[in-house]
């Protein structure tokens, strides 16, 4: 196993720890795992890039890396949805597109083709971990400041996801229209 496929593993091992974190009864435990979560989202930009300049670009590491993000945006998209902080309807949206998009892929496999990542899907993934981390970072940053100034990160946040709502279903789209000649009706 080549080390960006390592990265990729790492990522997903990281999930436990990312969860463990998130639920420690300990004070700023949301920004701990906010900590956990952002070095795992590293190392996915990390054995990307690691991949495609060493030329270590592997059909394992296509499948592998994004059911490593699905796993991770999933998890945190969750845990943040029965705390409050992210609107139901937003992970409903995300985590319908990360479920469709991975029986494309599965559909497309067999049929001899891995699907690797496009620009939306790739936009997709940043803009989530930008928006997830920006939530477990900014609310509770939010609690510490003013309310007027709280109530504005709160907004800059919901924003964000919204944003890569918007995301997940452009992607989607486009990863649909592409492989629709996987779809035969017979």
């Amino acid at each position: 196993m080549n080390l960006p496929n390592k990265l990729t593993m790492l990522r997903i091992a990281l999930i436990p720890v990312f969860v463990i974190c998130f639920y420690l009864p300990v004070k700023h435990n949301m920004l701990i795992a906010a900590a956990v979560f952002i070095v795992a989202y590293i190392t996915d930009a990390i054995d990307g890039h690691l991949a495609r300049k060493r030329n270590l670009v592997t059909d394992f590491g296509k499948l592998m890396d994004p059911i490593a993000d699905k796993l991770l945006s999933s998890t945190a998209l969750i845990m943040l949805s029965a705390c409050g902080y992210i609107h139901p309807v937003a992970t409903v949206i995300i985590l319908s597109r990360e479920m469709f998009i991975s029986g494309v892929r599965l559909v497309c496999a067999e049929k001899g083709k891995v699907v690797a990542a496009s620009i939306w899907g790739k936009l997709k993934t940043v803009s989530q971990a930008i928006s997830i981390g920006a939530v477990m970072i900014l609310y509770p940053l939010a609690g510490l400041l003013s309310p007027e100034l709280g109530d504005v990160l709160k907004i800059i946040t919901q924003v964000l996801v919204w944003i890569s709502v918007a995301l997940a279903v452009v992607s989607g789209v486009d990863y649909t229209y592409k492989n629709r000649y996987f779809f035969s009706v017979k």
